[in-house]
């Protein structure tokens, strides 16, 4: 039977989840149920595998392939559903596939194509920020530190309405520094994606924080424990115009998360600046992600 998704299929489908560890941010029930907005997202159970589907005005896909012991039946059953729904069938497709599991679709003919891939770091590299490496990070955050005023907090809810009015402070900003259309598109998508993870910020078991600067909300950040090693930050989003705050928040957000070796922060969506930032924190890999079509 056909269900669209909602918050209380969050127990079953992270049952799914957690047949196999993964390491990609895309395998949890957070990082799916906050693009409800922008996809009827739906789940059914076929042939034992649980299949997550997510459909719009241009087409439908599957955000992660299916979660259980897969087989060339179920696969077929999957992009015959995406058929049917689907006027251009490339548009069909399995997204978020990881790297154990190529072997798996090669052998029955279907094409693999890389994605971008997630950043994964040690923890202790984010807390520690040492060496010439990180000099210019422990600079701003050494600056920051020293110039302003400031205060770290959990979120609480009653702080959503301030920490969405910074967001589109911020999103103002970016959008005036950015030409590119899709860029900006992405953006305006977030505000959707940032607003329903503060809405259902216990329920998705988020941990968040805040940084007031003279009394106001001047950044936050999110993120949910991915596997029993990694904890994955899912946005974070501070006043430009404050320098080192982003460098505060990060190492205070990752420094007060006990438990994790590693710390995934998720891909570059193919955006230059973002990936220059990204690496520029010194990863210890590249977790790949990749896409299955037919031929």
């Amino acid at each position: 039977m056909v269900k669209k998704l909602e918050l209380k299929d969050k127990s079953i489908i992270e049952k799914y989840l957690r047949l196999k560890e993964h390491n990609l941010s895309s395998f949890s029930f957070t990082n799916i149920f906050i693009w409800k907005d922008f996809f009827r997202i739906t789940w059914e159970i076929i042939g034992g595998s649980l299949c997550i589907f997510m459909q719009d005005d241009i087409g439908c896909f599957m955000y992660l392939p299916p979660l259980g012991k897969a087989s060339p039946e179920i696969i077929s059953q999957c992009f015959k559903i995406m058929a049917d729904a689907n006027s251009n069938k490339s548009f069909s497709r399995i997204e978020n596939v990881e790297r154990g599991d190529l072997d798996f679709y090669k052998s029955f003919g279907l094409a693999v194509k890389p994605r971008t891939s997630e950043y994964l770091y040690l923890k202790k590299d984010l807390v520690s920020l040492a060496g010439n490496n990180y000099k210019s990070k422990r600079s701003a955050y050494n600056y920051f530190v020293k110039n302003y005023k400031f205060k770290l907090q959990e979120f609480k809810p009653d702080f959503q309405d301030e920490c969405m009015d910074l967001f589109k402070s911020w999103l103002a900003k970016r959008k005036e520094k950015a030409s590119d259309s899709i860029y900006q598109r992405m953006l305006e998508d977030n505000y959707s994606t940032n607003l329903l993870a503060m809405k259902y910020y216990k329920s998705l078991n988020l941990i968040g924080r805040v940084v007031k600067v003279q009394g106001e909300i001047k950044g936050y950040s999110f993120g949910f424990k991915l596997n029993k090693d990694t904890f994955c930050v899912l946005f974070e989003v501070t006043d430009t115009d404050i320098k080192g705050l982003a460098q505060y928040i990060f190492r205070e957000f990752v420094r007060g998360l006990n438990g994790f070796s590693f710390i995934n922060i998720m891909d570059d969506s193919g955006l230059e600046n973002l990936k220059k930032v990204k690496i520029s924190y010194r990863p210890v890999r590249l977790e790949p992600a990749y896409v299955i079509t037919r031929n």
